[in-house]
């Protein structure tokens, strides 16, 4: 599974990102530390096709994203 760690970066970084690693393979991971990246990432990945995952990890945010 690829992995990317996305926290302490603002909008609109974590969504392009996203955007670059997911050109690598699925499933991606995508970690995130607040709530804007997750609904950016979340509104981009289901806009392209994707389906996305996402739960709490203590005070981060884990999002998994498959097709």
């Amino acid at each position: 599974m690829n992995q990317i760690d996305a926290r302490g970066y603002s909008c609109p970084e974590p969504v392009l990102m996203t955007k670059n690693a997911l050109k690598k393979g699925l499933p991606l991971q995508v970690l995130v530390d607040s709530m804007t990246p997750v609904q950016n990432i979340t509104r981009f990945a289901t806009n392209a096709g994707y389906q996305v995952d996402c739960k709490s990890v203590g005070e981060d945010y884990e999002l998994t994203i498959t097709k």
